[in-house]
């Protein structure tokens, strides 16, 4: 509801004290005026989307995932979701808890516009992205509208700039509209910038607004978003392996268990197990074991038969090595600790069964294109050890940096072949009991490895007896002081995850494609009843959703027809009407088009949902193309009044859908099969029911 208060003062003298009285003699008058339609409209939202709201008492579709999230919120337990950001999980938390929920429900199965509607009704995500776009068009519209000299405009310019950066903050999708307005900004920046009637100043303090509010705003909240959520989840969680060591021991339990308070500096003499940077997102040691690459192999092609190295999926006392100076024979560390730094040559020998790391010119198992690794054995054969590797700490800060543990990422360089230790992405066989493969590669001149290791437990060795070792790694590791990361790496590491960590994306059964959306060929199955054919589907209302078609289309041909007359020196419509028609095309026809061509180029499951930002631009379009026939095209009183019966006629069939779709909307009443079977007009909708 759109309600406007406007004060009036009488009077016609001047003020003085006796003028004053006789002005607080006078009325307050007070105008209220309000907006019938929007009011009407908002109730109908509410009434709409409130009603029933309890109904189903279950979990449906997507809620499995999202009631987790909430769940985890509410126990301050660390997640991630690579599906999107950390705003909208939180709006969703501050409901849950607002609500008195304590985070302890399982959230395993489903079932323990009407599209818009459905959408909106349920504990999901589009429907508060859509908000937060809509707002940020809404509050840039009033800034530009309003009058220059007004101090309130740029209340709206923060409040447009905030909502963009709470769109993309809820889903990535909401960078699209805010790209989209960020354009529509632009070109209006552009024609003030030739404005001659407008001083340098002005203009100058105007861009530099339009900058701060469009630019910094949101890229600050987007920072305070992930603050506020780093902040809540402190504790350890099921997606701990997704990130680096560092960051795990940074959380409350877990890791930070293990190495909590361990030695940081690594030393001659340090027992440590080796995590590789490339092993996401399950996480992987580096790993020896006492058996033997095959003399040959299934190709037939000869390996070394030297002892297996691999790189092994979890913890095991096979995952300790040595850091060894090659200059001494010493396996523990001295007193005081001497320091390996970067640059340092080492050894590094495994604990359990004393063995070198090893690797020489002789092709890997499964990458033949690579050196093979392995634990070194004298066979007495003319094969020597190489086995001495260079410690290059990657993010070092200065050339001498100590390597240390967690903190530091460390390639390993073979010195005898200047290849680099890595992962091939590739299982060995049985044989290699399916462990992945460890390789060396070779560097080119200008190209180096991204592929690192991080210490993550470590201990100072005290004992040089193999027996003596073997009972000490196999003890835990001890201490007792806590080490933190920064916020900003633990929010770039965040941000890395989010876009580069996906889970396994299979094929499912309601994923559909970009034109299937335009067409309404396709629905989705929210929940279904476990004994009775009560249901809830994602499915389009078919009349607006085809108004909203032929709008596209209608605006289009319109569009062609102006501009072809123009060029003819023809003016259709006055220039001001033109300009606010090319408006219209530039903020929903380009609203459609940013959040529904890219996802025809993505490589990835998409729903019908994905639709619903594109989707509600066509509605805004449909209205304002109405009333620019309205106003612009139909000249005679009876032409009008024709266009108001249809739209009327329109707006009376989209109810009528609305009302037969309901019982797919809000899951009530409950249909027979045949009933079902008669709103199913499409052939490709999946339509449930059972048989009785």
């Amino acid at each position: 509801m759109l309600t406007a208060i406007v004060f009036h003062m009488f009077t016609n003298k001047t003020l003085n004290m006796h003028s004053m009285d006789k002005m607080l003699q006078l009325p307050l008058v007070v105008t209220a005026r309000v907006d019938l339609v929007l009011l009407l409209l908002s109730l109908l939202a509410f009434w709409t989307r409130l009603t029933r709201l309890s109904y189903p008492n279950a979990v449906v579709f997507d809620e499995v995932y999202y009631g987790q999230f909430v769940s985890l919120y509410m126990k301050r337990i660390f997640f991630i979701d690579d599906s999107g950001p950390a705003l909208g999980h939180m709006i969703l938390a501050l409901g849950a808890y607002l609500g008195g929920f304590d985070g302890n429900f399982m959230w395993n199965r489903i079932g323990a516009d009407n599209a818009l509607i459905v959408q909106s009704r349920f504990m999901l995500l589009e429907s508060v992205v859509i908000l937060f776009i809509m707002l940020a068009l809404f509050t840039y519209l009033r800034f530009h509208n309003a009058p220059t000299s007004s101090p309130v405009r740029y209340c709206w310019l923060l409040l447009s700039g905030t909502s963009c950066s709470a769109a993309i903050g809820v889903k990535y999708m909401g960078v699209f509209s805010y790209l989209l307005l960020v354009g529509v900004a632009s070109l209006h920046t552009w024609k003030l910038i030739g404005d001659m009637t407008v001083s340098g100043l002005c203009v100058f303090v105007q861009c530099v607004c339009r900058g701060v509010c469009l630019f910094v705003v949101p890229v600050l909240l987007y920072v305070f978003w992930f603050y506020v959520h780093l902040s809540l989840l402190h504790r350890s969680g099921p997606h701990d392996q997704l990130m680096s060591p560092a960051f795990q021991a940074s959380l409350e339990g877990g890791l930070s268990r293990i190495t909590l308070g361990q030695p940081l500096e690594v030393a001659y003499g340090s027992q440590v197990t080796l995590r590789s940077s490339a092993s996401q997102p399950i996480p992987c040691w580096l790993h020896s074991h006492k058996a033997n690459y095959p003399i040959r192999y299934e190709s037939g092609r000869g390996s070394s038969h030297q002892q297996q190295v691999t790189c092994y999926p979890f913890k095991d006392v096979n995952n300790w090595w040595i850091v060894k100076n090659p200059d001494r024979a010493d396996l523990a560390v001295g007193s005081p600790p001497r320091a390996v730094r970067h640059g340092d040559i080492i050894q590094l020998f495994h604990g359990m069964t004393s063995r070198f790391l090893n690797s020489h010119d002789v092709a890997a198992p499964m990458s033949p294109h690579a050196q093979e690794v392995s634990g070194y054995i004298d066979f007495n054969v003319s094969m020597p050890a190489q086995n001495l590797w260079r410690v290059d700490v990657v993010n070092r800060e200065a050339e001498s940096e100590v390597w240390k543990t967690i903190l530091s990422e460390v390639r390993l360089v073979h010195v005898n072949t200047s290849a680099v230790l890595k992962l091939s992405g590739t299982s060995l066989p049985d044989w290699g009991f399916r462990q992945m493969e460890v390789v060396a590669e070779k560097m080119f001149r200008g190209h180096s490895s991204s592929q690192t290791w991080t210490v993550e437990e470590h201990r100072y060795g005290t004992s040089e007896e193999q027996k003596d070792r073997e009972a000490e790694l196999h003890s835990p590791t001890h201490i007792d002081v806590n080490r933190k990361i920064s916020f900003w790496a633990k929010f770039l590491e965040v941000q890395w995850r989010m876009l580069t960590v996906k889970q396994e994306d299979s094929e499912h059964k309601y994923s559909s494609t970009p034109l299937e959306w335009i067409t309404m060929e396709t629905n989705i199955a929210y929940w279904l009843h476990p004994s009775t054919n009560a249901q809830i589907h994602l499915i389009g209302n078919p009349v607006s959703w085809g108004v909203a078609n032929l709008s596209l289309l209608a605006y289009h041909l319109l569009a062609s027809v102006y501009l072809l007359r123009r060029r003819r020196g023809i003016k259709d419509v006055p220039d001001a009407a033109w300009e606010q028609f090319v408006s219209l095309g530039q903020v929903c026809v380009g609203g459609w088009l940013v959040n529904f061509v890219p996802f025809v180029f993505m490589d990835k499951s998409l729903f019908l949902y994905h639709y619903l930002p594109a989707l509600v631009f066509l509605h805004l379009l449909s209205a304002a193309l109405l009333e620019h026939a309205h106003t612009h095209l139909l000249s005679k009183d009876t032409h009008r009044r024709v266009l108001r019966a249809c739209a009327c006629a329109v707006l009376a069939c989209v109810l009528l859908s609305y009302h037969l779709f309901c019982p797919l909307t809000f899951g009530s009443p409950e249909l027979s099969a045949n009933q079902l079977q008669a709103l199913k007009w499409r052939n490709s909708w999946d339509i449930l029911y059972h048989r009785r």
